[in-house]
């Protein structure tokens, strides 16, 4: 991008000898790791540590290591991550159920108990209410609040485009949860404020998406097909140009410019 060829070509190489390394000390021909921490399995495939072949089975073995325990055992290195990609090779209905556990040690556990802050330790405050150590209980403290990035940008659906930063360009692509219903976010950008409703109900779901003056947006409605969709009451036809909006791996794809869109997906 800043016509840095030589540096770039200089770059690449470097990293992928580091990734040839690690993979020569760390990992078995099969794709197994030396550690097998979750957090370890989480590292490695966020930062595409591993041959693409065996991504897949290496994140199927770190379900498996969530599943057997019943919560995940990441600190601040690897939670940031983790739901980002069970949804991403296929274990999105995992994510969403360590979201909704309230036992110790994952995210409700600590809502429950009462905080209204983001706190250092999952047992920062004790099932009988007394109060971990000093020493390593700070009650603003980030790591376990990374849960919020997934949730917009997976759950709500809001995220960036790489190649238009500044969310000039948005993507707006919703997983539906169940278990949650209604999920309303908003984000406030450097063009003006982000906002999306997912409403189900009386046999659809009402779908509400803002997009800020001078941007533009690609929306990602989950839905069997374009007739099963409606803007304002209207067919997609009558309200996009021919062009605009195409079906792709069961989403309808709206390439929409900035306004209010009130969306209707019918089943």
């Amino acid at each position: 991008m800043l016509g840095k060829t030589e540096d770039a070509h200089q770059y690449g190489q470097l990293t992928d000898a580091v990734k040839l390394a690690f993979q020569r000390e760390y990992m078995t021909t099969k794709g197994r790791l030396v550690s097998v921490t979750q957090t370890a399995y989480v590292l490695a495939l966020q930062f595409d540590m591993l041959p693409a072949a065996l991504r897949q089975q290496a994140a199927d073995r770190l379900a498996k290591n969530v599943e057997s325990c019943g919560h995940i055992s990441t600190g601040f290195l690897g939670t940031p991550y983790i739901c980002h990609l069970f949804t991403q090779y296929g274990y999105h209905a995992l994510a969403v159920k360590l979201l909704l556990n309230d036992k110790y040690p994952l995210w409700l556990y600590p809502v429950k108990m009462g905080p209204t802050t983001i706190w250092e330790r999952w047992d920062g405050l004790r099932p009988d209410s007394s109060f971990q150590t000093p020493g390593m209980n700070s009650f603003n403290h980030y790591a376990y609040g990374t849960i919020v990035d997934w949730l917009y940008r997976v759950v709500a659906g809001i995220d960036i485009d790489e190649n238009a930063p500044g969310y000039r360009h948005i993507i707006i692509s919703p997983n539906q949860v169940k278990e949650l219903g209604k999920v309303q976010a908003s984000l406030l950008t450097p063009l003006g404020k982000v906002s999306r409703l997912w409403e189900p109900g009386g046999g659809q779901v009402n779908f509400e998406v803002v997009i800020p003056a001078n941007a533009t947006a690609t929306i990602q409605i989950p839905a069997t097909g374009i007739e099963k969709v409606q803007e304002g009451g209207r067919a997609l036809s009558d309200v996009f140009p021919t062009g605009n909006v195409e079906i792709k791996e069961g989403r309808v794809i709206v390439k929409a410019g900035s306004g209010r869109y009130k969306f209707s997906i019918l089943y």
